[in-house]
């Protein structure tokens, strides 16, 4: 049996079932080896667009995404869905061919240094030296990246290596386990928990990876304590719940924000610090904070606790909930009304381009409580982190530590294979569609049904915004855009193009329907950007 092939049973050993990749001369022996196996490989017309599937297939299914690549240029492509994932906590292993070790001493085609290049952006990273030691260095780097915190690997496989006679097996697969929150721990955070006047739950992704969103709704009814989500926590309570205060995360002073500044006590719940620094919502560094999570928390001056539970989380909720002390009134229904209120505005409104606001209603509208959006990069984020109802985990996807642009297209192929019975809208601008619209074509060879809904408004429009708010102009954020439909239908998809508002939701609906890959070109109405920014500066919190 030759290494490639042993490689290949240790992937099937941790149960893969897809890999997401471009052939390359230099991984051909794997190539060969994948034909005889039960994993299917997604071949994509871009690695960038590999590694981002892979990034939202780890991160929908809680297994580890796999991308493959050849050498130097492919592997460099790999790098920006790689750090995405390894930043947003998403299980990925991103796999490279090599050149043969005969050629790695010295300046030779294509050959670049990959272990170096991924190590600063993963958790581990390795390369196989050895036929033999493919078992345990496969076996680390999967326990690895999905191990809690999860994130991405990376493994070399040099050409020679792969041919060369293995006699070996794969390892047996193990998993960890989240150990018991201490009772002493336990005890403290109920005390203080039990003691507030007007506590306020964070709840991060942490909560969503680990499949702890039942526990934590009941944790808030218990207790009856408000929730807000991170971005990247959206749908870990519904947003229809009367203790969901929806999601935090804006760098200025949001509505949420008025719910932490009366807070005495925040209780943060899987919460990892890359989602919104601290000093942006604990400005005043006074408040006592609760860390529940799976690790110990990141040192910073504005997040020093006052309790860390360290565990599991699931298992940490449930206690804290019979230990504590229920509140006999949130005291937040001011806030939560003015949330409400804002929801309303302009979403029925007819004017054209479409409002921000309107879009959102309209997307909500059409879809169901388990569909799936995914969220590009870009000021459509920003509207849809603040104010899509997500109403289940894992049901609006949006990256938020590396926050790279060109995710969405690649993630719904993704998200629509991991899950074909549910319906799949990536949500992106202009700019951020042209970055992986590639991937259409796979979309379009595997039969993976999405809708790709495009804010249209030929600009950067996020930096648009900064750029007005700090400098009062612009500096070259304006493009030019292809006919949208018409760059659908070129790859066999459908495609629509909206004229006026009341066309969005039957547009939404029919494509939805299709039951193919459509494309939707909405021009958007950005000047919504700036009310929201000086709505923000002039806000009086109702609480």
């Amino acid at each position: 049996m030759h290494t490639a092939e042993l490689f290949v049973k240790c992937l099937e050993n941790e149960g893969v079932e897809v890999i997401f990749g471009i052939p390359g001369e230099e991984n051909l022996a794997v190539m060969d080896a994948l034909l005889d196996s039960s994993i299917r490989f997604v071949t994509t017309r871009h690695e960038q667009g590999a590694a981002f599937m892979a990034d939202v297939y780890g991160r929908l299914t809680g297994k580890a995404g796999v991308c493959l690549s050849t050498l130097g240029p492919g592997a460099t492509n790999l790098v920006t869905g790689v750090a995405d994932a390894n930043m947003d906590h998403a299980p990925l292993v991103a796999i490279a061919g090599q050149a043969a070790t005969t050629r790695l001493h010295k300046e030779s085609h294509q050959v670049l240094d990959l272990v170096n290049l991924f190590q600063p952006l993963t958790k581990y990273a390795a390369q196989i030296l050895e036929p033999e030691v493919a078992p345990e260095i496969v076996r680390k780097a999967f326990k690895i990246a999905q191990l809690e915190k999860p994130g991405a690997c990376f493994i070399d496989f040099p050409e020679n290596i792969a041919g060369m006679t293995a006699d070996a097996a794969p390892l047996k697969v193990q998993y960890a386990s989240a150990p018991h929150p201490t009772p002493e721990k336990l005890k403290l955070a109920a005390d203080v928990i039990s003691r507030a006047r007007f506590p306020i739950i964070m709840a991060g992704n942490g909560v969503i990876r680990t499949r702890s969103s039942e526990a934590l709704v009941k944790f808030a009814e218990s207790l009856n304590i408000p929730v807000a989500t991170t971005f990247m926590a959206k749908g870990a309570i519904p947003n229809s719940h009367p203790l969901s205060l929806g999601t935090v995360g804006l760098q200025s002073h949001d509505y949420v924000s008025c719910g932490f500044d009366r807070a005495d006590v925040i209780i943060c719940v899987g919460y990892d610090i890359v989602e919104y620094h601290p000093v942006l919502w604990h400005r005043t560094a006074d408040r006592q904070i609760i860390h529940i999570d799976t690790r110990p928390a990141e040192v910073d001056a504005h997040y020093i606790l006052s309790v860390g539970v360290i565990g599991n989380i699931a298992v940490a909720l449930t206690e804290l909930a019979a230990l504590g002390k229920p509140h006999r009134g949130n005291n937040f229904d001011g806030l939560r009304n003015m949330m409400k209120e804002e929801l309303q505005w302009h979403a029925d409104d007819g004017s054209f381009p479409l409002k921000p606001q309107r879009i959102i209603r309209d997307l909500r509208t059409a879809l169901g409580k388990e569909d799936i959006v995914i969220s590009d990069v870009g000021a459509h984020k920003l509207w849809m982190a603040r104010m899509y109802p997500a109403e289940r985990p894992n049901t609006c996807i949006i990256s938020n530590g590396f926050a790279s642009m060109g995710i969405a297209v690649p993630g719904a192929v993704a998200a629509s294979y991991a899950f074909p019975n549910r319906k799949v809208v990536a949500v992106t601008g202009d700019a951020g569609f042209l970055m992986n619209s590639q991937e259409i074509e796979t979309a379009m060879r595997l039969r993976t049904p999405m809708v790709i809904l495009i804010w249209t408004d030929n600009s950067y429009g996020l930096i648009e915004w900064k750029q007005k708010v700090e400098y009062y102009r612009t500096s070259n954020v304006e493009f030019g855009n292809p006919n949208f439909v018409r760059y659908a239908e070129s790859f066999g998809a459908k495609g629509y193009c909206i004229k006026k508002a009341d066309d969005l939701l039957p547009a939404l609906k029919k494509a939805l329907a299709d039951h193919t890959v459509s494309v939707i070109d909405c021009p958007v109405d950005y000047r919504e950007n700036l009310k929201l920014t000086e709505r923000l500066g002039e806000m009086v919190c109702p609480i």
